[in-house]
């Protein structure tokens, strides 16, 4: 079975929201949903109100809006044969019984032999689903359960009956890994699944005891947030984005099965009966003001009121801990936010440990669904083994629980190690060896068998196997300093007088393959009046850069996360890039006053030269407009696909959206490459001297006397054009080293600004660029 056209059923929040993934993607779509009614002229009105939605959906939901184009609109009574193109339908109606099975009905009249059906409902049993339809149609169909917001949660839980066929499975978890960028996990077919089923639990328990200990919702979003490894969002923003509506709907129908303890407080029903559902109707737990401010909600008045940060020494040295050490200590704190945490971690624990075998196949199906679903930076079993299963059987005993049987059968953790590999704790009480997920290339596991060639301050170099090496920076954000420039000097180094295949440069971090230069650095040369020591360092990290350009073997960077100034200047430089789906590429350094001094400038102009010379009409210019625009305006790109638009990546460059396999391709691409691999020929490319740098400072003159720009912005945009006009003379040819020597000596020139320093005191003390 193979998918090259998606059917969505329902434009609402999550319908759109997949549409815009799978267009993303590069796959047409069928989107549709209910005809407008009498009032209105245009029947497709409430699809292209559901497209219009996910258009202005913040966070993006498309990564590139062109892509919107791939989607075919119309409604489920004029077009419902136009699912009969599609190889795998979704179905995201209103999540009751009814309306799905009378859809399902239409469609099992229409349904190729073929045709996969699934249901993205967040909790209604899949017998249910199916009851009265075809052999052919229970056979293909299953649960997909994607979680909001699509694009940027990793989880797709895959629900099957005992009558889905394999293959069809199969064709999903395939193209959902590979395709669509998603971590599958196999979950059994019970209300609200593995995810919704813990996740849920946990934020009801968190609003109980929110009430039971009297706190407010800005006190829980700071004790169930990055404190303890969870997202921004934590508990009540992420209400807001699941829409206190399907929240309420799936407590209702958890509360119905199994008890009233999965039961929503009367406050929240109040919200839903007004209309206050959260993200998509502007208010909720929050809600969003004029200029963005955001005011929370008072649960006992149910008013609005301006949001309070809440902060307490013991927090704040909390905040400095690593996650193992935060989850323990939080719930050591004094008063109420220590019961509180002591409390929920407790009760959390308990509940997963006794639902387990309920819901899932097995632990690491678990973690995964919460990591991947809830954005917690470790699933249930391994928060447990990180504060320690003697003490979770004691806060069972201090609370009056008793211990379920999975945790009676463990020993000292869930996870263990030996010689052998990691081992985890089976649902039938018995250890076995953790399973490695296929494609996926763990650094962990790497080190583990030995891979570990140098290791320094920075940065280590692994064997990757095959003759591949994997260069990966270990600093904050990635940043680079002298270390990490001294490692990509002793990375190629080594792979040339060893005879490697090539060399990877990335990482497992999920933020950032490198956010830029160290800064701190910087200034401190700065603020010294030490600008040899800046040309310099400047020097060596453009040399290290024409390394790997020229090195005798291929380099890739697999670019995930941030790849920001100095980091977007090593990818630059690289034969190839493998790009994650979620790759925010940019050269930012004029946020602090600077402009690219790695490569970056000289990188940009001789690309876009270089693309503009098979065509002889073609305006010269365009390529010195074009690296200005990016570069002055610090231009980021929003995701892997507009990185190739902008042209930070080149049509050679290849995309994974699925960020797991993103070191193994790389991997792949060296290898690939290494075949028949030549050195490139350094090239030389016409600059237009004081043609281009006439045009673009008039453009810098223009915004300054139309208070688009300051003073200083003026001169970091004159200084940025001298360097890619090639200076104030006539057209000349230029090497790759005279752009170099341009942008390093106008980089240090405004380094030795006040105002450039003034930028970099700004951006380390705040995290945001100062316009002064």
């Amino acid at each position: 079975m193979r998918i090259r056209k998606v059917g969505v059923v329902g434009s609402g929040v999550m319908g759109g929201a997949i549409a815009a993934l799978t267009a993303s993607a590069g796959v047409p779509v069928v989107l549709l949903d209910i005809p407008a009614g009498a009032d209105e002229k245009d029947r497709n009105a409430p699809v292209k109100r559901g497209l219009d939605r996910a258009m202005k959906a913040r966070p993006a939901a498309f990564m590139d809006a062109r892509r919107a184009a791939l989607i075919e609109l119309g409604n489920i009574e004029d077009d419902l044969g136009k699912l009969a193109e599609c190889d795998w339908i979704v179905e995201a109606i209103v999540e009751r019984l009814e309306p799905k099975q009378a859809l399902y009905a239409k469609l099992d009249d229409l349904r190729g032999p073929e045709t996969i059906i699934t249901s993205n409902t967040s909790g209604i049993p899949m017998a249910q689903l199916t009851a009265g339809r075809s052999e052919g149609f229970r056979r293909h169909f299953f649960g997909t359960h994607f979680f909001n917001p699509p694009r940027y949660l990793h989880l797709l839980e895959l629900i099957p009956t005992p009558e889905t066929d394999p293959e069809a499975i199969a064709a999903v978890e395939w193209f959902g890994q590979r395709i669509l960028g998603k971590g599958t996990v196999h979950a059994k077919d019970v209300p609200a699944f593995i995810g919704n089923r813990i996740g849920g639990y946990a934020m009801r328990e968190a609003i109980r005891l929110m009430e039971e200990l009297d706190l407010t919702i800005d006190e829980v979003d700071t004790l169930t947030g990055p404190l303890v490894g969870r997202p921004r969002s934590a508990t009540f923003r992420t209400a807001d984005l699941a829409g206190l509506d399907v929240m309420l709907l799936v407590s209702q129908d958890m509360a119905r099965t199994h008890g009233s303890s999965h039961a929503l407080p009367s406050w929240i029903e109040a919200l839903v009966a007004r209309g206050d559902l959260g993200e998509k109707t502007g208010a909720g737990c929050y809600k969003r003001e004029g200029r963005g401010e955001i005011l929370t909600l008072n649960w006992k008045t149910l008013e609005y009121g301006p949001r309070q940060e809440v902060r307490s020494p013991e927090l704040d040295a909390l905040r400095r801990l690593p996650l193992e050490q935060r989850l323990k200590g939080v719930t050591e704190l004094p008063g109420a936010y220590g019961a509180f945490a002591r409390k929920l971690a407790t009760h959390v624990a308990h509940f997963t440990l006794s639902n387990a075998e309920e819901i899932a196949y097995d632990i690491p199906s678990i973690d995964r669904a919460m990591e991947w679903g809830w954005a917690w930076e470790l699933g249930p079993f391994r928060q447990m083994d990180a504060l320690g299963l003697d003490t979770l059987r004691a806060a069972f005993h201090a609370e009056g629980l008793a211990e379920p049987a999975l945790l009676s059968q463990a020993g000292e953790r869930f996870y263990t190690k030996d010689a052998a590999g990691t081992q985890v704790l089976g649902l039938d009480g018995v250890y076995r060896a953790l399973a490695p997920r296929a494609g996926v290339l763990s650094l962990a596991d790497v080190r583990e068998a030995g891979g570990m060639v140098q290791e320094s301050r920075s940065a280590s170099l692994l064997d990757l196997g095959d003759g591949v090496l994997l260069l990966e920076f270990h600093t904050k954000m990635n940043a680079i300093d002298d270390d990490i420039v001294a490692a990509l000097e002793s990375a190629t180094d080594i792979a040339t007088r060893g005879g490697w295949a090539g060399l990877v440069i990335g990482n497992e971090d999920p933020q950032a393959f490198s956010a830029g230069a160290n800064i701190a650095l910087m200034l401190e040369a700065a603020r010294s009046g030490n600008l040899a020591a800046i040309d310099a360092a400047s020097r060596r990290f453009q040399q290290a850069n024409l390394g790997l350009r020229y090195a005798p073997f291929p380099v890739v960077a697999a670019v995930a996360g941030l790849a920001l100034g100095g980091g977007a200047e090593v990818a630059l430089h690289a034969d190839q890039v493998v790009a994650a789906g979620e790759a925010y590429i940019g050269l930012v350094e004029v946020g602090v006053g600077l402009i690219p001094a790695g490569g970056g400038c000289k990188e940009l102009l001789f690309r876009f030269t270089q693309e503009l010379q098979p065509y002889i009409e073609a305006d010269p210019f365009e390529a010195a407009r074009r690296a200005f625009m990016l570069i002055g305006l610090g231009t980021t790109s929003s995701s892997a696909i507009d990185a190739r638009t902008l042209g930070f990546l080149r049509p050679a460059d290849r995309i994974t959206m699925n960020r797991d396999y993103l070191l193994a391709d790389a991997k792949a691409a060296v290898l690939s490459l290494a075949r028949d691999y030549i050195a490139p020929i350094p090239p030389t490319i016409t600059a237009l001297g004081r043609d281009a740098l006439g045009n673009l400072r008039a453009a810098v003159w223009t915004m300054r006397e139309a208070g688009q720009i300051s003073e200083h912005d003026a001169l970091i945009g004159n200084e940025l054009a001298y360097v890619l006009a090639a200076g104030d003379g006539p057209p000349r040819t230029v090497r790759e080293k005279d752009l170099l020597d341009l942008e390093r000596e106008a980089f240090t020139r405004l380094a030795a600004t006040e105002k450039t320093q003034q930028r970099l005191e700004h951006m380390l003390a705040t995290g945001k660029p100062l316009r002064n």
